[in-house]
């Protein structure tokens, strides 16, 4: 039987977490067909709520406390993963809130996709079913959905509507053992939620979001402010370009590639070689050009060394390059049949960009410097 751990950051929350624990022990955990924990991670709470968790678990052999490492939300849950995989054992842990604003009858379908085959589950707000609640101001309704539109914009995740929630299961094995806890972004802020749930989605071959009721604190005021709004943005903005480095890269050398394209263009046109030899000889340069780029800079963590395999290498490139030569040269050659020889630097970057920057960016990344794996991806998409 699968074992879960939720892991529940709480501090000073003694007015919540005997209901809490009684509601899950009682209520939810019966009517799961999983060995369900429940994994207090405390940060020395000073109103007697660590005193009350003490006398539960005396009580409840499936009841845990861990006392965090570090200030700030973002530690609690890493010292409760760590507890829960390295002491428990589990095989998948949840994240989930002591104060209510996670509604305990919505741990029951975030089990079930994950028993049915998902690797990462998400509670969201913001697909049917779910929803924020009413009594938010306009203003924080306004924060929470055009934040997530932003993340989901700069991420490149718009088949996920949630991505600042903090209601998630993760798949220990193949999904959260392959992340760097110690290393997650803003650990003493909400924000660390971005990081950690961009990983996941990275490593994980199914997610699934299910709907959440997303429900004000039962107790106390509102933890929302705008320091960890604007620092939630500014992790997601840092992810969004450090996870496309590689193709801004590609498309820096691209754009010289252009240049050199260009200049090849006007250089052979002025020899008057034929069309179709002018736009093979400046394509092939640019070839060169992107070769040697590319090989230096773009893919730098896989570059080619060795003049055997630089050698080897290069002749494949050309051979997967044929295919770009091959686009570029008969779309250039109909466009200047069409619209005439004047047309050449206005067709240029079009093909480039709609046609020859996509094909080369797939051949460049599965053929030659092999960044991506090919089997992964088709798995991933047939799920």
């Amino acid at each position: 039987m699968e074992k879960i751990v939720i892991v529940m950051a709480a501090w000073n929350e003694a007015e919540n977490i005997k209901r809490m624990i009684d509601t899950l022990f009682d209520t939810v955990f019966p009517n799961i067909d999983a060995e369900m924990y429940l994994l207090v991670a405390d940060n020395h709470s000073s109103d007697g709520m660590t005193r009350v968790v003490e006398e539960e678990i005396k009580k409840r052999k499936n009841l845990h406390i861990v006392q965090q490492s570090g200030e700030g939300l973002g530690n609690a849950y890493i010292s409760g993963f760590k507890y829960a995989v390295e002491k428990l054992g589990a095989d998948a842990v949840m994240e989930m809130d002591a104060d209510g604003q996670h509604p305990p009858q919505f741990v029951k379908p975030m089990v079930d996709a994950y028993l049915g085959g998902a690797d990462y589950v998400i509670g969201s707000r913001y697909i049917p079913g779910g929803s924020v609640p009413a009594e938010w101001a306009f203003f924080r309704k306004f924060v929470s959905y055009f934040g997530n539109f932003y993340i989901r914009l700069v991420l490149l995740k718009p088949s996920i509507h949630d991505l600042t929630t903090g209601f998630r299961l993760t798949r220990v094995k193949g999904v959260l053992d392959k992340i760097n806890l110690d290393n997650l972004m803003e650990k003493e802020r909400f924000a660390y939620k971005v990081d950690l749930l961009y990983q996941s989605i990275k490593n994980s071959k199914k997610t699934v979001e299910v709907p959440l009721e997303f429900k004000p604190r039962t107790t106390d005021k509102s933890k929302f402010n705008m320091k960890e709004t604007v620092a939630t943005l500014k992790v997601a903005t840092i992810l969004g370009i450090k996870d496309k480095q590689k193709f801004i890269k590609f498309g820096t050398v691209g754009f010289v590639g252009y240049l050199v394209n260009a200049l090849g263009l006007y250089f052979f046109a002025k020899l008057g070689w034929s069309e179709w030899a002018i736009w093979a000889a400046a394509t092939e340069i640019a070839i060169i050009n992107n070769f040697i780029f590319n090989n230096i800079w773009t893919f730098k963590s896989e570059k080619i060394v060795g003049l055997g395999k630089l050698v080897y290498k290069f002749l494949q490139f050309n051979l997967t390059s044929t295919g770009a030569l091959v686009i570029q040269t008969v779309v250039g050659t109909l466009g200047v049949n069409i619209f005439g020889a004047g047309s050449r630097q206005i067709l240029l970057p079009f093909i480039i960009l709609f046609l020859v920057l996509p094909y080369n960016y797939f051949m460049y990344n599965v053929v030659i410097w092999k960044s991506w794996n090919i089997a992964k991806l088709l798995r991933r998409s047939s799920l």
